[in-house]
C-alpha cells in the first residue's frame, strides 16, 4: 500500500479492491473514492494475542480497517509523520505510535523482557511504554508518528547505537536492545530528565529517533 508524503504531517494512501489497510481511529483527515472505514478493536491479524499484548501493556489504541477504491488522507495530532518500507523484516514500534499500515503485514507483540531480561522490563517502565510493544513483520509500508521530526539511524554489526529512551520510536531488523544506566548520562548530555538510562540498540538494522522526549 503505497503511501505519499503530502507534507511532515499527512500522508495519502492509495487503496484498492481486494486489499486492505489499517489506520488508528480519528486519523482519516479526507478521502476521495469508495472507501470504508470499519471499527477493528482485535489489532487486525495479530488476532486474540495482539488484543491481549495491549491490553497488558495498557495501549488502548483502537483501529480502523480501510478498504475500497480511492485515496486517503492520514494525520493525527498535528505528529509529524515518517513512513518506513519492509522488506521482510520485522519493525518494532509502540501501538500509539502507529497512524497507518499495510493490511498485508503480520501483526504481533514482543514481551520487551525477552529482550535484555529484566532490563528490557525496566525500559518498559521507565519509558511508560508499557512491557510489551507492537510487532509488524512482512512486506509493506507503515506509517508513524512523532514529536518534532524523526531520524533513522542505522545499525551495523559491532557498532551499537546509544538512544535517550524518551526519544526512541522504532526499530527494525535483527536488532537487540539492553537498557543500561550512566551515572550523569541525562543530566550531562540527554535531553531529558529523570533516571540516568539509555538504551543500546546492537546487531544490525535501524532505529528511528525523534527530535524530542514527549510521549505521544
Amino acid at each position: 500500500m503505497p503511501f505519499r508524503e503530502i507534507n511532515s504531517k499527512m500522508v495519502e494512501a492509495t487503496v484498492v479492491p481486494g486489499q486492505r489497510m489499517f489506520s488508528q481511529r480519528g486519523a482519516m483527515l479526507a478521502y476521495r473514492g469508495d472507501v470504508t472505514f470499519t471499527p477493528n478493536m482485535a489489532g487486525g491479524q495479530g488476532g486474540v494475542m495482539s488484543m491481549i499484548g495491549r491490553r497488558v501493556a495498557g495501549e488502548a489504541t483502537p483501529l480502523m480497517t480501510v478498504e475500497g477504491n480511492g485515496t486517503v488522507m492520514f494525520g493525527h495530532g498535528g505528529h509529524h509523520i515518517q513512513v518506513i518500507q519492509l522488506t521482510g523484516d520485522t519493525l518494532c514500534v509502540e501501538a500509539d505510535r502507529l497512524l497507518a499500515f499495510d493490511g498485508t503485514l503480520e501483526q504481533g507483540t514482543m514481551f520487551m523482557g525477552s529482550q535484555g531480561g529484566v532490563m528490557g522490563m525496566v525500559r518498559g517502565q521507565v519509558t511508560g511504554q508499557g512491557l510489551f510493544t507492537t510487532t509488524l513483520k512482512g512486506h509493506g509500508a507503515v506509517a508513524v508518528m512523532a514529536h518534532g521530526g524523526v531520524i533513522e539511524l542505522p545499525i551495523t554489526p559491532g557498532r551499537a547505537v546509544h538512544v535517550d529512551p524518551q526519544a526512541y520510536v522504532a526499530h527494525h531488523g535483527d536488532v537487540r536492545n539492553k537498557l543500561s544506566t550512566a551515572l550523569g548520562w541525562r543530566d550531562m548530555v540527554g535531553r531529558g530528565s529523570g533516571e540516568a538510562f539509555q538504551l543500546e540498540l546492537s546487531g544490525s538494522g535501524a532505529v528511528y529517533v525523534q527530535a524530542s522526549e514527549e510521549k505521544l
